[in-house]
């Protein structure tokens, strides 16, 4: 799994300040900022087919013309003129470990990766910076006609006419400003196409890792599971912490067939110098499941918020989701759904946690539309701050456009009991043991619903959290 142990490895990394651009190699990089040529030169770089090239630079055009968006914590400190887009890789992509660049398969083994296929995973992508640097999938999930590669060998490859039908319309540039950013800047990411009828019974897991130093990463996850399959795919993030801003703003589009499931699972661990700007969407037909699960640690600050649109009747949405905001952080997250099916359901459960002057926002969105008769959707969220200077807030929204549905709404907020924290440490633990003790007990049916070993994953970092060891 990832290595947590963030502050030593982060002093190992560079604690310094100092001028990034010195300490890029500059035959790596693409000019930072966001004009045309940047565009013109990633889409070089990638060797995109022309109506690609033509779509970075419509998406380029929009992001121009449209603001930052309102709804979430300001954005104070970016500066996408000091923005690296792109960083080229050392070496090629390989399905052998061992041909992987020295210092870049260092840095992954760090964070337990190639480890991670030793707990069976069906296959494993390692992105670094701009691009996929190692890829590989079992021979016998091959054999069913599986495909798990990187999106850009899908574009060019056989399945070229699938992207280009696929790729950006559940989240269009127009969406938003960081879409269109996306739109024209993306490097990297994964492509996972499941045959009717396959199930894939191990997770496919994406790691992604940005390592420069004022760089920004735009992976893209395309994800087509055909009728009557099933998925589970896990995402892992992390970066070092540097003393200037980075970004990530990348994209996951999701299409469920019918009868179909997708399991989505994600540990973010970014470091408190990233602005972490992720769109996330899922579209569900007939009878199909789409399951979130999500934990965010670290970042400066986060817009996350995975949109579900239930459009076949009998379809469902799962969202479990866990934050923590520690000092100097604001974490604006949480889901949206619509329902656009009859007898449609959508269920959304977070749990975020404050300390030391963190902010953690919740945001939910449900909209029923008029066709959607007898859909039902339940929104729980609870809040534990630890101290007085953190603050929590819920921003819930309903759209209902139906008079037959069932809909419902829960908030709480509180913070530790110290008749709970005495009771503790009358029994021998420390104040702070005591403490981790009780939030590890909160987040417990958020880790429950992880692979056994990203609970772990998960309970290290709140552990690390709450002795303010990440970032």
């Amino acid at each position: 799994m990832f290595e947590v142990e963030e502050k030593t490895r982060v002093d190992a990394i560079d604690r310094t300040l100092y001028d990034f651009k010195d300490k890029l190699d500059p035959a790596m990089i693409v000019d930072s900022g966001l004009t045309e040529k940047v565009v013109r030169q990633i889409s070089l770089e990638k060797e995109d087919p022309e109506w690609m090239t033509e779509f970075r630079l419509e998406a380029l055009k929009t992001y121009n013309s449209l603001d930052i968006p309102t709804w979430g914590p300001p954005i104070d400190g970016l500066d996408m003129d000091n923005i690296i887009t792109y960083v080229r890789p050392k070496g090629e992509m390989s399905a052998k470990w061992e041909e992987v660049p020295e210092d870049i398969k260092n840095t992954f083994e760090k964070l337990g990766i190639p480890q991670s296929e030793r707990l069976s995973l069906a296959g494993v992508g390692a992105q670094y910076d701009s691009e996929i640097v190692y890829h590989n999938v079992r021979k016998e999930v091959e054999a069913q006609g599986v495909i798990y590669t990187d999106i850009e060998s899908a574009l060019k490859g056989d399945m070229a006419d699938v992207v280009r039908s696929h790729f950006m319309k559940l989240i269009p540039p127009t969406d938003h400003k960081f879409a269109a950013l996306h739109g024209a800047v993306w490097s990297g990411g994964s492509f996972v196409y499941v045959p009717k009828g396959v199930s894939v019974e191990i997770p496919l897991q994406s790691y992604f890792r940005l390592n420069a130093p004022g760089a920004g990463q735009f992976e893209h996850t395309l994800i087509i599971v055909e009728d009557d399959a099933y998925l589970h795919f896990i995402e892992g993030c992390s970066a070092p912490k540097y003393n200037i801003a980075n970004l990530h703003a990348g994209c996951v589009e999701i299409f469920i067939g019918k009868n179909s499931r997708v399991r989505y699972s994600t540990i973010e661990n970014w470091s408190k110098n990233m602005y972490n700007l992720n769109s996330k969407r899922a579209l569900v037909e007939e009878g199909g499941i789409i399951e979130w699960v999500s934990g965010s640690f670290g970042s400066h600050t986060s817009y996350l918020y995975p949109m579900s649109i239930l459009k076949g009747d009998n379809s469902r949405m799962e969202y479990t989701g866990i934050t923590f905001a520690g000092e100097g952080q604001e974490l604006d997250t949480g889901a949206k759904v619509i329902h656009m099916g009859r007898n449609t359901s959508s269920h959304i459960t977070t749990k975020s946690i404050s300390r030391d002057g963190g902010k953690s926002n919740f945001r939910s969105e449900v909209k029923i539309t008029r066709e959607a008769e007898n859909s039902k959707s339940a929104v729980t969220c609870e809040s534990l701050m630890l101290d007085d200077q953190s603050r929590s807030d819920t921003i819930p929204v309903s759209d209902i456009r139906n008079s037959k549905v069932d809909i419902g709404h829960e908030a709480k907020i509180g913070r530790i009991s110290e008749d709970s924290i005495f009771y503790l440490m009358s029994r021998g633990l420390s104040e702070d043991d005591a403490k981790a003790l009780i939030v590890g007990g909160f987040a417990e049916p958020i880790a429950k619903e992880l692979p056994v070993e990203y609970a772990v994953e998960m309970n290290n970092l709140i552990n690390l959290e709450m002795k303010g060891s990440i970032g």
